[in-house]
């Protein structure tokens, strides 16, 4: 139960940040930043993975520095992704 609560927890604190980086912060409420670091760290173990660099994330409860470092990036890299199809281009 409590993996569960921290991996809320991170996720939002994940979201949070890299919404601040990608300048969404004003869109996105508390669930959206929990989703967004959520996908974001499954997308980060993804691209990390294709790369052949391994790397945990948040999602495999490895609450590690650079699992929160895979999952920040995968975040932000999912912002961009939205905001390429939302508006046109990536800020």
């Amino acid at each position: 139960m409590i993996n569960f609560v921290l991996w809320l927890l991170f996720g939002a604190l994940i979201g949070w940040l890299a919404s601040l980086v990608m300048r969404t912060d004003a869109q996105q409420g508390v669930l959206l930043n929990i989703v967004v670091g959520i996908a974001g760290a499954f997308l980060g173990g993804l691209i990390f993975n294709l790369f052949g660099i391994g790397g945990s994330n948040i999602n495999n409860s490895d609450f590690s520095l650079i699992s929160l470092i895979v999952s920040f990036i995968g975040a932000i890299v999912l912002l961009g992704i939205v905001n390429l199809f939302r508006r046109g281009s990536v800020r």
